[in-house]
């Protein structure tokens, strides 16, 4: 607003320029959903390294292929991804303290902080040597892990109290700060009191002490660990039902850029409703689905026969249309070394490999590079499931499978075809490199632009429009993302009174138009040798 004078003088006006700074989206976020030995079920959590993983989610596991597909992720460049844990009926363990750390006879109920029998080997330990022994309120608890005949105290909370006015009220402190325990409680938020076991394993409890909190606290006695009274449970197998409510999850996520399901089972597939669900979910997200080959595809190890079995149940996933721009497939499965299986070489999921050579790609040449060729190598993968040569590839390729190769230089990533990649479909979104492209430009001006709501619809506003817009694709063709030698062969962005008309603004609405001339692999090199006659002269 111009500043009103009212005083003979010189007066300073801060002008805004309309600059307003696009910045591009993450491109290889990755969201994995699964079983795990432990960790959150009722959101996605974030990590940022395979440590992450095993602190949070007990680490590799036998029965989760997810585990394994996180490992192959980090394994292969991958940076950030997101953890959704799935499962079916399993119970939280429970550690029933016999007596009250405030001396009355009601029992302090603690539960592991994720349902599972990971928590079956922790135990719990109270003592009162205290910073303040006149305070009856405050006590320690030590929570132990058992480790073959030993306990390990693996956390412990000084001057705690259950008193909720106190700054060490303990299920705040816990849920603060524990990744193993909280207290159990009740909807208000008040400590449980006893409640029915019936119905539950309970073991029966050893022998405690425990001294007066008035007492010397030097020469007071610590309780005896108290092990788990009621024994936490895996649950059964998940059913698609469970994976489509884990889908529904990321919907607390910001952003995620690739999505990985593995299969719930060792040799197993993920259910083709999950599939479909999952694909909707992406194309609505502006994401990719990396989708594994069915087991029964690799039955055969002549690749030729591979192939054709391959081809024969393409159709079977059921992903078509044109959702199936944001899915690709990649075949065969591959073969690793397995340490809970006396690391004899098993066969495995290649999605989170693929995820990795992505994220890989992406930080070193850009979303527009395809992540196949002889620099997507496949880290950590001792062999391909099927050994694929010239001509099985040859009857793949066309139907838009992705296959995995051996080469003497070694194991790589050898197609860029979107599950709209097929010739027959002929889409425009054919290559992978050119539909993450685009989903990395619709995210990034969707986010980028939503200070354009709400302000005057006019001429004003579309020059600030196609100074910012433009600012970004400038960038981008800077990096190399589009064709072109010059920037009006490279994109375009227009917004103005032929994109804008006066019936448009009268119904609230501004055109943007954005057009980008994208990169394509080079999917096919054909040398053509001539024979001259004579002498060539230079």
């Amino acid at each position: 607003m111009p500043t009103a004078p009212t005083f003979p003088g010189v007066y300073i006006e801060e002008i805004p320029s309309g600059v307003r700074t696009i910045t591009g989206v993450a491109t290889a976020i990755t969201a994995f959903i699964g079983r795990a030995t432990r960790g959150a079920t009722d959101k996605p959590v974030t990590i940022t390294s395979f440590g992450d993983y095993e602190r949070l989610f007990g680490g590799l596991a036998a029965d989760s292929m997810m585990s394994y597909a996180v490992r192959d992720f980090y394994l292969n460049g991958g940076a950030q991804a997101l953890i959704v844990r799935v499962t079916r009926n399993a119970d939280r363990a429970r550690i029933s303290l016999p007596t009250h750390p405030l001396g009355t006879t009601d029992p302090l109920i603690l539960e592991a902080a994720s349902a599972g029998s990971w928590a079956n080997v922790l135990e719990a330990g109270v003592d009162y040597d205290t910073k303040d022994p006149s305070d009856t309120d405050l006590f320690n608890l030590t929570i132990y892990e058992r480790v073959g005949d030993d306990d390990v105290a693996v956390e412990k909370y000084l001057n705690v109290s259950l008193v909720d006015s106190s700054p060490r009220y303990l299920p705040r402190v816990l849920e603060q700060g524990s990744l193993r325990v909280r207290v159990r409680t009740l909807a208000n938020g008040d400590p449980v009191i006893p409640e029915d076991l019936s119905g539950h394993p309970v073991r029966p409890l050893p022998t405690i002490v425990v001294s007066s909190p008035l007492s010397s606290p030097l020469s007071t006695p610590k309780q005896a660990p108290v092990a788990v009274s009621v024994q936490g449970d895996d649950g059964d197998p998940p059913d698609p039902t469970d994976y489509q409510a884990a889908i529904a999850l990321l919907d607390k996520a910001d952003l995620f850029n690739i999505l990985c399901i593995p299969p719930a089972e060792r040799d197993g597939d993920t259910d083709n409703d999950v599939w479909q669900d999952a694909l909707a979910y992406c194309y609505k997200r502006r994401a990719m689905l990396i989708v594994d080959p069915p087991a029964g595809w690799g039955a055969s190890d002549v690749p030729s026969v591979a192939a054709a079995t391959a081809e024969a149940g393409l159709s079977t996933l059921g992903l078509s249309g044109d959702q199936a721009r944001n899915a690709a497939i990649y075949f065969p499965r591959v073969r690793q070394t397995d340490p809970f299986k006396d690391r004899q070489v098993e066969t495995f999921v290649p999605c989170g490999i693929i995820a990795g050579v992505m994220a890989r790609t992406d930080a070193q040449r850009g979303v527009w590079k395809a992540p196949a060729g002889l620099d997507a190598s496949l880290n950590g993968v001792d062999a391909l499931q099927v050994n694929l040569n010239d001509a099985a590839n040859g009857i793949l390729n066309p139907l838009a499978i992705n296959c995995l190769r051996a080469f003497p230089s070694g194991r790589v990533v050898w197609g860029a075809r979107t599950l709209r990649g097929a010739d027959r479909d002929a889409d425009e979104y054919k290559y992978i490199p050119v539909r993450r492209l685009a989903l990395f430009l619709e995210e990034s001006l969707y986010r980028g632009t939503q200070w354009v709501v709400f302000e005057p619809n006019d001429e004003p506003l579309w020059a600030q429009i196609r100074l910012n817009v433009g600012a970004f694709m400038q960038n981008l063709f800077r990096q190399g993302a589009f064709q072109g030698r010059t920037p009006r062969e490279a994109y375009l962005v227009k917004c103005d009174k032929e994109t804008t008309t006066q019936n448009d603004i009268n119904l609230g609405i501004v055109n943007i138009l954005v057009g980008f001339a994208p990169l394509k692999p080079a999917e096919f090199v054909i040398i053509k040798i001539q024979q001259l006659a004579g002498q060539v002269e230079v």
